[in-house]
């Protein structure tokens, strides 16, 4: 792919576009892009996640929208108005990072109302915001503390409300809970959702946290080597995968290699390697005769399926069957693939279910995705 719009998930209203991103190129050494071509709109009021793995581009773009980078080429807009040539301060931009960046000299108090200050409000506007943000993170009573004496979580909480304190047109976050522990990472993140529905303010936040950005975003763009490879909901991107890239990136995948050998509009059948011909959805596939990577998800895989539950119906034999509480995770070898994984809800686990055991397991074809193949092969 060689750009992106928003255009692939619903096109963004003209009248309701607060960043846009036009043709936009970034390259550090003159010779290789970081950015490739990216055009991206963004909505007043959305929460939008740019995930991808290290070096994908994504935190070059947050840094480009907030200033602390330049583009090499194209355009960035905000509200309307070009800002390549503003500076920083001047973008009415607030930013959330991963440490936090408080003043450790300053009272939480104090940290919350520098960018005030620096803006001349008056005293008791000051103080009267400083409330607000305090009371909007659940911190009422943290004012006269220093970060030092703070939780990480708290301090977390701290730097949010600072970059909500001056009510900014867009607040950027850059994998801000990364320093956080999981259960900690969890509850901030339906923190931040509600604080993001509760206000109505645009967020963009990176991540390489597939489930954050899945609990959090309204869309998620989905970077590879400088170029969205997809553009969507958490629920399309997930269900919908247009490409192997995103399939293998976003949640776990069942990874099936073959050959198409029959197509027929949005239906092809594909014969595996090891010999067997399935059914599946022609996602992006190069036609009969070319090869596809079929992508399925654990959990919509059936075993013992009853007959004509199914469109594709093999056998595979149980290698390991792992206890997860809510459900069990269950390795097969099938098809030729010896890490095939299909998640038995543990309410619903077939008596008799055992390692050694041969039995039958099913998918239907609009859960079976022919897609391009990896680079990886």
């Amino acid at each position: 792919m060689s750009d992106a719009s928003s255009d692939s998930a619903g096109s963004v209203s003209s009248d309701d576009i607060l960043v846009r991103f036009a043709e936009v190129q970034k390259s550090y050494d003159g010779v290789s892009l970081v950015v490739k071509n990216l055009n991206l709109d963004i909505a007043n009021g959305e929460f939008l996640t740019m995930l991808g793995p290290s070096g994908s581009g994504k935190t070059t773009c947050l840094m480009m929208l907030a200033g602390f980078e330049t583009a090499t080429h194209g355009q960035i807009y905000l509200d309307g108005m070009p800002i390549n040539n503003v500076p920083p301060h001047k973008r009415d931009i607030g930013m959330v990072f991963q440490n936090y960046a408080l003043f450790p000299h300053m009272t939480v108090a104090e940290n919350l109302a520098f960018p005030l200050k620096i803006r001349k409000m008056g005293q008791a506007e000051v103080q009267d915001r400083v409330q607000r943000a305090l009371d909007m993170v659940q911190l009422s009573e943290f004012g006269g503390r220093r970060p030092a004496q703070l939780s990480g979580g708290q301090q977390q909480r701290v730097a949010v409300a600072r970059a909500l304190v001056f009510d900014p047109k867009l607040v950027l976050m850059d994998e801000p809970l990364g320093a956080l522990d999981k259960q900690l990472r969890e509850q901030m993140q339906y923190e931040i959702k509600h604080i993001h529905e509760n206000l109505g303010i645009t967020v963009v936040y990176v991540t390489h946290d597939q489930s954050e950005a899945l609990t959090m975003s309204n869309r998620i763009a989905v970077f590879n080597d400088g170029v969205i490879q997809q553009l969507a909901p958490p629920a399309d991107l997930y269900e919908r995968p247009d490409n192997s890239f995103v399939a293998q990136f976003i949640g776990e995948n069942n990874k099936l290699v073959g050959t198409v050998v029959e197509q027929n509009g949005d239906a092809c059948a594909v014969e595996l390697e090891s010999g067997e011909t399935v059914a599946a959805l022609a996602v992006n596939t190069e036609g009969p005769g070319k090869p596809t990577m079929l992508s399925l998800r654990p959990e919509r895989v059936a075993l013992n399926p009853a007959d004509g539950e199914c469109d594709t119906k093999v056998f595979g034999k149980v290698e390991e069957l792992i206890y997860l509480g809510d459900h069990i995770r269950t390795r097969i070898s099938v098809c030729g693939c010896d890490d095939f994984i299909v998640k038995v809800p543990n309410a619903s686990k077939p008596s008799g279910l055992n390692p050694g055991l041969e039995i039958p397991l099913g998918w239907y074809k609009e859960d079976c995705r022919a897609l391009d193949m990896p680079a990886d092969g």
